[in-house]
């Protein structure tokens, strides 16, 4: 990811939880599903491969996995859970490779870190550059749903049971569709703390953006098993392909 939103080695070891707690490691098969039609020979590459939540399982059927993050501590976590993947720093607004991929991916709102339309244009430039002649681009991202804010403020709750109370608190940028926000975890008597900014982005934004830099839209679906996009869907799957070289 780019910009100033990086985990730190407490939110690295802890993110596997995190993700249980929030229910995204119900979804990673059907995530894997699809994603593997998509490969061929030339291998996938990640943006924003964290602790390798998708990354590792992916690569464990036998597809050739490579991914990039900002982070030190997710890459540790990561180089700690496998050798099946290998995985750099770098920031995904920009960067090179001498590798061409069948499908370079980017799920879980990742897409959104990149805090500036400017810094998201960059990424789907990369993406574009580094994808092979029949490439595919698969883009995960929240339909942005603004309801609920006061004076641009909003506190929303995320989880909760017996052990664990998971807050988000955001300040709202109209103008520049931004998100500025601290993800609250109480687990016991811990307070875990997760500043992080967003941009957020309407489907047909990301349409236009991606038609700038010689990608279109092939598909978009409402989830991982590829259910219709339709009026209430509250995320989508949007799959992309090169137009030029």
């Amino acid at each position: 990811m780019g910009g100033d939103f990086i985990y730190d080695r407490e939110w690295a070891l802890n993110y596997g939880k995190f993700a249980r707690v929030h229910g995204r490691m119900v979804d990673v098969v059907e995530t894997v599903d699809f994603l593997e039609g998509y490969c061929g020979e030339g291998g996938a590459l990640e943006l924003g491969i964290g602790d390798g939540r998708v990354a590792v399982p992916l690569s464990e059927r036998g597809v050739r996995v490579e991914g990039i993050d900002n982070s030190d501590s997710m890459l540790e976590v990561l180089a700690e859970r496998t050798d099946l993947v290998k995985a750099w720093k770098g920031d995904i607004a920009d960067f090179r490779s001498e590798q061409r991929y069948n499908l370079v991916y980017c799920v879980y709102n990742t897409f959104k870190a990149l805090f500036t339309r400017e810094a998201q244009l960059a990424c789907l430039r990369s993406v574009a550059e580094v994808l092979d002649v029949q490439g595919i681009l698969v883009i995960e991202l929240d339909v942005p749903t603004l309801e609920g804010f006061v004076n641009g403020q909003k506190t929303t709750t995320i989880f909760v049971d017996h052990d664990n109370t998971i807050l988000n608190t955001h300040v709202h940028d109209p103008l520049n569709q931004n998100l500025v926000s601290s993800l609250l975890w109480f687990s016991g008597t811990s307070v875990r703390r997760l500043p992080h900014r967003a941009r957020y982005v309407y489907h047909q934004e990301l349409d236009t953006m991606a038609e700038s830099v010689g990608l279109e839209l092939a598909e978009r679906w409402a989830d991982w098993t590829r259910s219709a996009f339709a009026e209430g869907s509250n995320r989508h799957i949007s799959v992309y392909r090169r137009t030029s070289l």
